[in-house]
């Protein structure tokens, strides 16, 4: 599964960097999936909003199982 994530997050990776931002994957464990936002989304006062309802949200309509997206 970790490896269906960090091709999801491939895709939504080049919009963050148009925002000077990045995401990294940590783990993925009982469909929990642990990030970081960097760059410019690490100190974003959106940035929770891009993880749920950007990351999350995709994460969770391309791969069943995908219960939660969590910043670290």
């Amino acid at each position: 599964m970790k490896e269906r994530v960090e091709e999801v997050l491939n895709q939504i990776r080049p919009a963050l960097q148009a925002d000077g931002g990045d995401i990294q994957l940590v783990d993925v464990t009982d469909g929990v999936v642990k990030v970081v936002l960097t760059g410019a989304c690490g100190s974003c006062p959106m940035s929770q909003m891009t993880l749920k309802m950007g990351v999350e949200k995709t994460l969770k309509e391309k791969i069943p199982g995908i219960k939660e997206v969590i910043a670290m």
